[in-house]
């Protein structure tokens, strides 16, 4: 089942902003930023979009993400130790054009903190890259569930890219 579209871009003159969200912004959605921007890199669209992560607690707000994130990315060659955990803001909702949900509780969380106009830039992670599970939460795991949870990110990412090139460069635009 094809995706919906991604969202518009909300300023054509700034880059498009992509936010990865899940509970601490300690474990799921800190990887998925480092993979999305290593794999937007490749892509040459690092310059025109822009990521980050949060998470909707605050239980690890400051610190580093955890040490099984960072030595799952470590393992395949990504760098997570500039890393720094924050608690999303109800107010940067409205300054990101796609929020990424790794789950369907976040994704909630989300949608009711989200005014009417801004629904339509929350998505699950998995949805955007055709899919439609939840990217399950590594914490308390061991080097398995994080290079599980790597192998879905990297999996789902070249997917994600490939389709904000679409919408940013579309046929016929040139870029």
């Amino acid at each position: 089942m094809p995706s919906a579209p991604l969202p518009p871009p909300r300023d054509l003159a700034t880059p498009y902003r992509v936010c990865l969200v899940c509970l601490g912004n300690f474990c799921r959605s800190p990887m998925a930023e480092v993979v999305l921007r290593d794999d937007l890199a490749k892509a040459g669209l690092d310059g025109a979009v822009v990521v980050d992560s949060v998470g909707t607690g605050d239980w690890h707000v400051g610190g580093p993400m955890s040490a099984g994130s960072q030595a799952a990315l470590a393992r395949r060659g990504h760098d997570g130790s500039a890393h720094r955990a924050r608690q999303l803001k109800p107010s940067w909702l409205a300054q990101r054009d796609l929020l990424l949900a790794m789950d369907k509780a976040n994704l909630a969380t989300l949608r009711r903190l989200a005014r009417p106009e801004d629904a339509m830039r929350i998505r699950l992670f998995t949805e955007v890259a055709g899919g439609d599970g939840d990217i399950p939460d590594p914490y308390g795991g061991g080097a398995a569930d994080f290079d599980h949870v790597l192998d879905l990110l990297s999996a789902a990412t070249p997917v994600i890219v490939e389709r904000l090139g679409r919408l940013l460069d579309p046929p016929g635009a040139g870029r």
